[in-house]
């Protein structure tokens, strides 16, 4: 019996054009038309301009490894001419990974699109997304070099374990920036973002999940390590305790207490955790400082939250 992942290209488009078929003339998604920076209060748009960081994080790392190339390509007007990204490439992917990534690829794209549309924004920053970075943070969770180093464009496995590494950083960002908005619209806005931001988390960590047991070749550690390690080093980095956790937990630490699965990280009432700009600067800089920028952002991110701390830390600019 043929499993029910392997679509075919034409099954795909079948079901595709069926789907449209059904939509009324004139269905629209676009929530945001008519509103302008003057709908949001001026206390939110600093909050609603720092996660565009972590989307042109996650649209960059995703338009290049399901596609070979970003946002100079896809939507330069997006990248308001800020620098391309470093290392990027296309990766190794199998045809349902690829399908799953180039889905969140579209997604990240709206999202950006959505802030923009909102917020006056900024520029895309300086993304380090090279696989030299990617196994300098992999060594950092394991506490020692892997031989070889972690490439996560080789194949589906490792881009998924690099994946985990990102969105869930960002939908952190939008559950603690939550409460603080004022505006109907800001709310709107963030609410929405975390929603599809969960949804690409829960799929990641699904499709890792599946896999937990799996040895990740050549090294001799499972799926589940990886991500234990990855959630670890994330809190430490964050220095705001527990607000990470891996595929597998003690079972205290899992849902109610009854389960060690943990397909989805939540608190001791499975509510999502919350992060600060300034938990997730530490976190995405890797010098758990931040102030001290470098991993993804090696010049620093962009927004007046980011900068600010980049302004007042030994005269950097």
């Amino acid at each position: 019996m043929a499993t029910p992942y392997l679509w075919s290209s034409a099954a795909i488009v079948f079901i595709s054009l069926s789907v449209i078929s059904l939509l009324p003339p004139s269905y629209s998604a676009d929530f945001f038309d008519g509103y302008n920076n003057s709908s949001v209060p001026k206390c939110d748009l600093d909050l609603l301009e720092f996660p565009l960081n972590l989307e042109y994080l996650e649209a960059e790392f995703f338009l290049y490894g399901a596609l070979g190339h970003g946002l100079d390509k896809v939507a330069p007007y997006l990248a308001e001419g800020g620098p391309s990204p470093i290392g990027a490439k296309k990766a190794n992917l199998d045809t349902l990974t690829n399908d799953v990534i180039l889905q969140f690829v579209y997604q990240e794209v709206g999202h950006l699109k959505a802030i923009k549309k909102t917020v006056k924004g900024f520029p895309r920053p300086q993304l380090d997304l090279s696989a030299l970075l990617f196994a300098k943070v992999i060594d950092k969770a394991f506490g020692k070099p892997l031989n070889p180093p972690f490439d996560p464009y080789a194949n589906s496995i490792n881009f998924l374990i690099a994946s985990y590494l990102i969105p869930y950083v960002g939908l952190t960002g939008y559950v603690g920036a939550n409460p603080k908005l004022q505006g109907a619209i800001s709310k709107r806005l963030v609410a929405g973002l975390l929603g599809v931001e969960s949804g690409q988390d829960a799929v990641i960590r699904g499709l890792l999940y599946e896999r937990a047991a799996q040895v990740v070749s050549p090294y001799p550690f499972f799926v589940a390590e990886f991500t234990n390690r990855i959630s670890i080093l994330r809190n430490t980095l964050g220095s705001a305790g527990t607000k990470d956790e891996g595929l597998i937990v003690p079972i205290d630490f899992g849902a109610e207490g009854k389960v060690v699965g943990n397909v989805l990280a939540g608190d001791k009432f499975s509510v999502a955790f919350d992060r600060t700009p300034d938990e997730i600067l530490r976190i995405v800089y890797g010098s758990g400082n931040e102030s001290i920028p470098g991993g993804f952002f090696p010049k620093g991110a962009n927004g007046n939250i980011a900068r600010s701390h980049l302004h007042s830390a030994n005269g950097y600019h």
